[in-house]
C-alpha cells in the first residue's frame, strides 16, 4: 500500500531520530561521528532545513529540525539516511547485507517554546545521560560542544525564542525525573509532543495521527494523554 501523502511539515519543528539495528554500533570511531556530520551538512546545502540541536550516539542520533517547506523534511531525511547507510556498509565491505537501521526514522512534531526548550535539553544531555561524559558539552558530536561552531559541523539555526542565558548550567543540573519520562513516551509512541488537543489537530494537519507510524497493524489508540505536562501552548516560529 503506497503512503499517504504527508501535510504541512513546514509548519512544524520536529524531533527526528532514529537508531541502528539490533546489536550494531554506527559510530565507532571520531572518523565515523565525523562522516555522519559530514552528511548532514550535504543534506542542508540540498534541502531546506533548519538545525536547532542534535546529538550523536554510539547506536543513534537526535535531530531538533525545522524544515522550511512541506516537502524539505521527508526529502531530507531520505537523503541523509540513505547516504549514510550506503557509506557505512561501503566502509565495512558489506554492501548487500540488510538494514543498517531498525527503521524509517522517527519525526515528533514539537507544540510550543516550553516544550522546545525542554526537548533541547533531553537531546543534548543525551551523552552526559548514558555516561559517555562528565559534562553535556565536553561530548563532542552533539551541538552543546563548543565545536559545534567548526565549519564540519551542521551549521546551528537561532531558536525562535531566546536561548536561556544559563544554559549549559541547565543541561548539567539534574534532571526532572518527570519531563524526561514524558519525552521518553513521545519516542516510544510516535507521539507528538504536545496537549492532546494539539497533537489531534497536528495529526490532521500533518495527514498522520502520530509521529512516522512502525510497520504493521496500528495498534488500538486510547485517548490518554501524557500527563501533567499535557497543557497548551503556544510555539514562537516564525516561517
Amino acid at each position: 500500500m503506497p503512503r499517504r501523502p504527508r501535510g504541512a511539515t513546514g509548519k512544524f519543528i520536529f524531533h527526528v531520530l532514529n537508531r541502528a539495528v539490533e546489536g550494531t554500533i554506527l559510530f565507532e570511531t571520531p572518523e565515523d561521528y565525523q562522516r555522519f556530520l559530514d552528511i548532514l551538512v550535504a543534506g542542508m546545502r540540498l534541502f531546506p532545513v533548519r538545525v536547532f540541536a542534535y546529538c550523536l550516539m554510539p547506536n543513534h542520533w537526535h535531530l531538533v529540525i525545522a524544515p522550511c517547506t512541506d516537502e524539505a523534511l521527508s526529502k531530507f531525511m531520505r537523503w541523509v539516511t540513505a547516504k549514510h547507510a550506503q557509506s557505512w556498509r561501503r566502509l565495512r565491505g558489506s554492501e548487500g547485507r540488510g538494514a543498517v537501521y531498525q527503521g524509517r526514522y522517527k519525526a515528533i512534531a514539537v507544540q510550543d517554546d516550553r516544550r522546545l526548550v525542554r526537548l533541547a535539553l533531553y537531546v543534548e544531555r543525551n551523552a552526559k545521560r548514558g555516561g559517555l561524559a562528565e559534562r553535556a558539552e565536553a561530548w563532542p558530536w552533539t551541538s552543546a560542544s563548543p565545536l559545534s561552531g567548526s565549519p564540519d559541523r551542521p551549521g546551528l539555526t537561532s531558536w525562535p525564542i531566546p536561548r536561556p542565558a544559563d544554559w549549559l548550567a541547565r543541561l548539567n543540573a539534574p534532571e526532572d525525573p518527570r519531563l524526561l519520562n514524558v519525552i521518553r513516551k513521545t519516542v516510544r509512541a510516535n507521539r507528538h509532543y504536545g496537549s492532546l488537543a494539539w497533537r489531534r489537530q497536528t495529526g490532521l494537519t500533518l495527514n498522520w495521527r502520530e509521529g512516522h507510524r512502525p510497520p504493521g497493524r496500528p495498534r488500538r489508540k486510547t485517548g490518554a494523554s501524557i500527563g501533567r505536562d499535557d497543557a497548551p501552548g503556544q510555539l514562537a516560529l516564525t516561517l
